[in-house]
């Protein structure tokens, strides 16, 4: 029988958790927050005299006088042969170190490096860790006892298997602190304060990243023309503000999941997570813009699209949005269009950006007609509105702005994809962009057979 590893506790903690979506950085982010909220909003106020806690790839805590005062149990790599002047003492199957309470143990390669912390005192037990692969990055969080007595139950076996000298001691402090119990109201402020503390990080993430920048970069930067300067600005703020509404909206799904929360909360967090996705979509279409500036126009790797079948599965999602602007969508597609060459994946997030910049010049109560027809060789998608007191105007995309990539009007305070990047996006699509009579915008898109 193979010895438990701390990998397998984070891949039981994440069954039935649908996979993240956080790369490196935002995870990270994260994490910090989460120690943070834990220390500052928890541990300062309750000032637990009795406890422990188990941790694998932290630091050994010399910071926290609070942690100091508790057993710990920390499984880092395999440097003790190097710590001589540590006394390292060993038992029958491993060495390890011994600081007054504190035990630092050998982490394997089986473990994996990811972060794990589980904290254990009378009034207070949760577990924090880090799973995913680079790309589906996620943040565990468990406080209910029965998965933290599983755990910890392991983690005994774990100890009792590889030291067990020190098995007796850990499972006395298992019997010291009685059943896991744990303070529900303490419990269900985790997340909101968790989320307040990322959201007032957020400025201080992106001064700090444009600080860190090195003289040498700046020099860099200065040097090239006006364009790339701006494209790399650009490029680097939809990032910075991209990622901190993932990890909004991550938490935001997190808190969904939970069973107990009014109609009201849950409509609010269901607003602020289709709020969060617009946001999202909409600045990486402008990271997409940025990329098609810097290098050479060209079709991406195209694939038959059922548009139809695309815009019937969308017309939900755009109508809850439009519903939050006091707006309607009307759909009307011709049966049995053939399909087209396009990338459907990107495809939807452009037409979700379209529909949602067409909706902004509207007044509530208005109603977006959004067709699909045959054209010739091609499919004909058209947005129109049948208002006669619109000012079309406002739909024009202007031609008078210099930035490829953006357009910004001081009156209204509107930031869209330019007219010149909105063609170039769609043509690497498949597509052709242009604006029909009136207040109307067309996308022409070639039929399959016609290409393949």
């Amino acid at each position: 029988m193979s010895l438990p590893n701390l990998n397998n506790l984070r891949q039981e903690l994440a069954i039935n958790l649908p996979p993240g979506d956080n790369n490196d950085e935002s995870i990270l982010r994260q994490w910090t927050a989460a120690l943070a909220t834990l220390h500052e909003d928890f541990l300062i106020p309750l000032q637990p005299k009795k406890g422990f806690w188990l941790a694998a790839s932290m630091p050994f805590p010399t910071e926290s006088g609070i942690l100091q005062g508790l057993d710990s149990w920390i499984w880092s790599i395999d440097e003790i042969n190097d710590l001589s002047d540590h006394n390292p003492q060993t038992t029958s199957t491993h060495k390890y170190l011994k600081h007054g309470k504190h035990f630092n143990l050998i982490l394997k390669k089986e473990d994996g490096n990811d972060p794990f912390l589980i904290l254990v005192t009378p009034q207070l037990q949760i577990y924090l860790a880090i799973h995913g692969s680079p790309v589906q990055r996620q943040l565990l969080i468990r406080t209910d006892p029965i998965n933290l007595y599983k755990n910890l139950k392991v983690l005994n076996q774990r100890i009792d298997e590889d030291y067990p000298v020190l098995s007796k001691y850990f499972y006395s402090l298992l019997k010291d602190i009685g059943p896991l119990y744990n303070n529900e109201i303490l419990v269900e402020s985790f997340w909101p304060l968790l989320a307040q503390r990322l959201v007032e990080l957020t400025p201080k993430i992106i001064v700090n990243s444009i600080n860190a920048c090195s003289q040498k970069k700046q020099i860099d930067i200065a040097a090239v023309t006006t364009h790339k300067t701006e494209l790399t600005l650009l490029e680097a703020l939809t990032h910075e503000v991209r990622t901190p509404l993932s990890t909004i909206r991550t938490l935001i799904r997190s808190l969904l999941r939970k069973n107990d929360l009014t109609n009201v909360v849950r409509q609010r967090l269901l607003q602020i997570d289709g709020e969060c996705s617009e946001q999202i979509d909409r600045f990486g279409l402008i990271f997409h813009a940025v990329e098609l500036q810097r290098q050479p126009e060209g079709l991406q790797q195209l694939a038959r699209t059922n548009l139809s079948q695309l815009l019937l599965q969308l017309q939900p999602i755009w109508q809850q949005q439009l519903e939050r602007r006091g707006l309607q969508l009307s759909i009307s597609i011709t049966p049995k269009l053939p399909e087209v060459l396009s990338d459907p994946s990107r495809l939807e997030t452009m037409l979700g950006g379209l529909v949602a910049r067409y909706s902004r010049n509207l007044s509530s109560s208005q109603t977006i007609q959004l067709s699909l027809t045959a054209a010739g060789a091609r499919l004909k998608l058209q947005l129109h509105c049948e208002s006669q007191t619109l000012n079309t105007s406002t739909f024009r995309m202007n031609n008078d702005d210099d930035n490829p990539v953006l357009t910004w009007n001081p009156n209204t305070g509107n930031l869209q994809l330019s007219k010149e990047a909105t063609q170039k996006i769609f043509h690497s699509l498949g597509g052709q962009f242009t604006e029909g009579s009136g207040n109307g915008l067309i996308v022409f898109f070639p039929l399959a057979e016609e290409l393949c």
